[in-house]
């Protein structure tokens, strides 16, 4: 069985995570059960960054222990996780014993190597993105990735030999087109970061303490981006020198899945430390979009924020998730807002799929108490159908391999929209009323159970829960990826189940007050 390792970036255990941070997580756990269905043999890697001068001074602020701190946001982050039915295979938290033990080894080696040196850093540091910057860096006096005020450091510090590297980098960018992905993500890279020139990269701090010491110079703990990118090979078992079974199964990973205000660091830093190490690449990090509220991104302070909790309590988890794999576009942010939402369940879920399942299903329990026929003596019009569940089936699964997803979305609704419009064609309730058309009554409703597993199969990387009820309402038939190589699941004799309502329309007119009445409390 092939292989497949598929990361998410580990998220900064600082706080719960909005729905803006639970992108990642939806979209990844999308990816990685699709891949299972295909066949692979999957393994699925999150987890959560918790070192750092700013998770320092948050638990100084609660009055707490950084440890206790981040165990409490940590319990946190895995129930929203899970709130989302992710199947992720590890967490991974860089506290962790055996990837401290591990991130300290890698400091060494590199320290030994030459690849790491001894220097001061003096400059502009954000702490909230652990960052240090040049002042021609700033964009109007503010850190350039986060917008907020910096302040001038200067304090002894380990660094990583970025320039001496940059040549190699620039070389297998060139040669292995595709790793960096979607391509402008890439040019970006290249040509705002690599083209001027790296510094080399800043790897220890000295002046806070939550962090992993260095083991030859106990001043210093081992800042963030050699802390925390080297999880995605410390979590599979690799110990700073060696791997083990795990790690020489999976690695190099087949998909880093990473936002892209931190993709720079991944598309540079993370190439240039395995490379020093002597391991593989991975094969393809790509670089997402971000999830806007009403446009902006998600802040406390501008009071934009939404939170998963609030969002599966009023639509339910499936619908969630459908949206926010639906409405992200490929190559720019997406938006969401409770008007938004409301138009996107309506739409696709309650008009298009949901009363779909429901109409057939009550059809086929009502005409033949459930059993279902053979499609006998195929027409032109069920041709079409036919050939549209296959052309939507094709259109899924290129969309997939490109991680498309919102065009994966758009095949399913699309071969849905085409059934439900078969069915204002063929009117079932009509053919009911003479016995000799019961035939044709049969075989209409087989194309339509048909279709409707069809969207059962390609929709269960993102519905899940829904998937297994629409299968449940078939009555069990298979859904593997290879059983829509042809039209024709369904058993012929075989009964269907209960018809049961999937997505209930939502009237925005009530729902919206009640929400407002909801955070006003």
């Amino acid at each position: 069985m092939e292989k497949y390792y598929i990361t998410t970036a580990i998220i900064y255990a600082s706080g719960k995570p909005h729905i803006g941070n639970c992108y990642e997580i939806i979209f990844t756990d999308a990816v990685a059960r699709y891949k299972r269905k295909a066949g692979f043999d999957v393994f699925f890697l999150t987890g959560s960054d918790e070192h750092g001068q700013k998770m320092e001074l948050k638990a100084a602020e609660a009055g707490i222990s950084p440890k206790e701190f981040t165990d409490k946001c940590v319990d946190e982050i895995k129930r929203v996780w899970s709130s989302f039915n992710a199947s992720y295979d590890k967490f991974i938290r860089t506290t962790d014993d055996y990837h401290e033990k591990a991130v300290q080894v890698i400091f060494e080696r590199l320290l030994k190597k030459g690849d790491i040196y001894k220097g001061a850093y003096e400059g502009m540091y954000c702490t909230p993105c652990e960052s240090f910057w040049t002042p021609s860096q700033l964009v109007d006096g503010k850190c350039p990735d986060c917008g907020r005020e910096v302040s001038p450091a200067k304090e002894e510090a380990y660094f990583l030999k970025l320039r001496e590297y940059q040549p190699w980098l620039e070389k297998y960018l060139e040669e292995n087109p595709g790793f960096l992905y979607p391509d402008a993500r890439a040019k970006e890279m290249i040509n705002n970061f690599l083209k001027p020139g790296l510094n080399d990269l800043c790897v220890s701090r000295t002046s806070f303490k939550w962090g992993i010491p260095v083991s030859s110079d106990p001043d210093h703990v081992v800042y963030v981006w050699l802390d925390a990118l080297s999880n995605y090979i410390t979590a599979i078992g690799f110990d700073g020198e060696k791997g083990d079974e795990t790690f020489d199964k999976y690695w190099p990973a087949d998909l880093h899945v990473i936002g892209k205000d931190i993709f720079r660091f991944h598309s540079i830093y993370w190439p240039i430390i395995l490379h020093c190490l002597d391991l593989p690449i991975p094969k393809r990090i790509y670089g997402h979009q971000w999830l806007l509220s009403g446009g902006d991104k998600m802040s406390k302070s501008k009071g934009n924020t939404l939170y998963s909790d609030d969002l599966i309590k009023f639509f339910g988890v499936d619908a969630v998730r459908w949206y926010l794999l639906s409405q992200m576009p490929f190559t720019s942010d997406g938006n969401i807002t409770y008007e938004l939402f409301i138009e996107n369940f309506n739409t696709d879920l309650a008009n298009t799929v949901g009363n779909l399942v429901n109409r057939t299903v009550t059809m086929q329990q009502k005409y033949f108490d459930g059993v279902i026929k053979s499609p006998k003596n195929t027409e032109d019009i069920d041709r079409d159908v036919i050939e549209t569940a296959f052309i939507a089936r094709d259109e899924y699964f290129t969309a997939f391999e490109d991680l498309k997803l919102a065009d994966c979305c758009k095949a399913i609704i699309k071969l849905a929209v085409r059934l439900n419009k078969y069915i204002d064609e063929t009117a079932p309730w009509a053919l009911a009323k003479a016995e000799e058309n019961k035939p044709r009554l049969g075989a209409v409703l087989y194309n339509l159970l048909e279709g409707i597993r069809f969207i059962a199969v390609l929709a269960e990387p993102f519905m899940p829960e829904t998937a297994a009820k629409i299968i449940s309402q078939l009555g069990n038939p298979v859904s593997d990826y290879d059983s829509i190589q042809n039209y024709g699941g369904m058993k012929p004799g075989d009964k269907v189940g209960t018809p049961e309502v999937l997505f209930a329309r939502i009237d925005p007119k009530k729902l919206l007050p009640e929400i407002e009445k909801y955070y006003a409390e």
